[in-house]
């Protein structure tokens, strides 16, 4: 979710960058009272691999919107472990804005998010496993379909299937017709999933 730069005014340029703009200068900016403040820190730390855990622990406690995104724009272009469990955090977060933003972030993400999707599609949280699904629908990655032919196959709530069957539609090949045929039997007693899944079967061309 990268964001243009704007065009800074005389107006906005008084003294929100004052502090040095080294790693120090940038790491008190991004606690600064003023947003405008943060914003310019937050942007100038995706320069230093070292100010993940920084931007993380900022956007957990952030209020002003704009701010979490130019953060959460850091955290996709730093791509690091670290940057990527504090995304993975915001998919238990109440606010949705955060949320799906972190989504969207993850999506770019494809190498780093791979070796942790596994672990996210069997979360105890089924909301959280749901959003992981969502994770996919966008993530260039090889693996994708394997992973959906996994949730289907495997997971117990209804909720997450249905998300994992619509994408498959989507996405899938005829390596998924035997598992979508299998969900149908599982939940013989869904609508939506009977309905989905025969969706589904047509799309990939084994109805």
């Amino acid at each position: 979710m990268a964001l243009k730069k704007s065009q800074q005014t005389p107006a906005d340029a008084k003294d929100e960058r004052h502090l040095p703009r080294d790693l120090s200068g940038l790491l008190t900016a991004l606690n600064a009272a003023e947003p405008m403040a943060r914003r310019w820190a937050a942007r100038d730390l995706a320069e230093h691999p070292e100010a993940s855990a920084a931007l993380v622990e900022r956007m957990r406690i952030e209020t002003e919107p704009s701010v979490t995104q130019v953060i959460l724009t850091s955290l996709t272009r730093l791509g690091d472990e670290i940057a990527v469990a504090g995304l993975t955090d915001c998919l238990r977060s109440e606010d949705a804005m955060l949320r799906n933003a972190a989504i969207e972030a993850m999506k770019q993400l494809p190498d780093e998010v791979a070796p942790i999707m596994g672990q996210l599609l069997e979360d105890p949280d089924p909301d959280v496993r749901i959003f992981a699904v969502d994770v996919l629908e966008s993530l260039r990655h090889p693996r994708v379909e394997d992973w959906l032919i996994r949730v289907i196959a495997e997971d117990p709530h209804v909720n997450v299937c249905a998300t994992a069957v619509d994408l498959l539609g989507e996405i899938g090949s005829e390596r998924a017709a035997a598992t979508l045929r299998a969900l149908k039997s599982r939940f013989a007693d869904e609508p939506y999933i009977q309905f989905a899944a025969d969706l589904a079967l047509k799309r990939i061309g084994a109805d």
